[in-house]
């Protein structure tokens, strides 16, 4: 239905981008702020969008409705399946009381038997199809960006939205290898956000697996204290660490 959360393989990534800035001097680094869970969703089935709840830069919570398709005709092809699967399981009770009056041979009973698990081998798929007649949130978030419009017909496949989960967000910023002979995680330090002019706490929360080798830095992953409403992701700022740390 959807596509994973972003793993922590992409975070690291993102933060060796250009878009993450180097280390500017002894102490304080530049950071960039991104979500900890974020997705393209894309549709699984050919259809009609009937409904978009929401807009761009629009909040839901997990398990709230964001697409929804016209799935008349995937309905109706589920409840000829499921009529075809009864009348097999009929036709089954009826041979299975026929065989023990030694009245059909063992060819027919299998055959019927073969049957039942055919159709309903068919039912199951066509509920799996209907089931993908709703895409519904992965993660409370924010519509990032829209890709398609109420009414449109879209196929498998087909990007429908980009969403991103607001509520947290890591600091993510690159700093000289030699910083962790006092860097742990859990060391705390402080981010001035440039776009709010405002510094908030923040503390480590994981350290990169690789250290570069031409440049000698590291990826590293923080997280700000507290719940922050005006915080986006693409924030960016300086973070400063305490020489008493070291």
């Amino acid at each position: 239905m959807f596509q994973q959360y972003l793993p922590i393989a992409s975070a690291i990534a993102l933060a060796l981008s250009p878009a993450a800035v180097m280390a500017t001097s002894e102490g304080a680094v530049r950071f960039q702020l991104g979500s900890q869970q974020q997705t393209s969703l894309s549709a699984e089935i050919a259809a009609n969008i009937l409904k978009i709840p929401f807009k761009e830069g629009d909040s839901f919570r997990v398990g709230q409705l964001l697409v929804e398709f016209d799935c008349a005709l995937l309905q109706a092809q589920l409840s000829k399946s499921e009529a075809s699967a009864e009348v097999a399981r009929q036709t089954l009770s009826v041979n299975t009381r026929l065989e023990e009056l030694n009245s059909i041979s063992n060819l027919e009973i299998d055959q019927a038997r073969a049957k039942v698990k055919e159709t309903e081998a068919e039912a199951t798929g066509m509920r799996v199809s209907v089931s993908k007649c709703t895409l519904k949130a992965p993660f409370n978030g924010r519509i990032a960006k829209l890709q398609v419009d109420p009414y449109q017909y879209v196929t498998p496949g087909k990007a429908l939205m980009d969403i991103l989960d607001t509520d947290r967000l890591e600091v993510r910023m690159i700093v000289p290898s030699r910083w962790l002979a006092w860097l742990k995680p859990g060391s705390r330090f402080s981010v001035r956000i440039e776009e709010l002019g405002r510094l908030f706490p923040a503390r480590i929360v994981r350290i990169g697996a690789r250290i570069d080798p031409l440049s000698q830095t590291i990826p590293i992953i923080g997280e700000i204290v507290g719940s922050h409403a005006e915080l986006l992701p693409g924030m960016s700022g300086s973070a400063s660490f305490s020489r008493a740390q070291k």
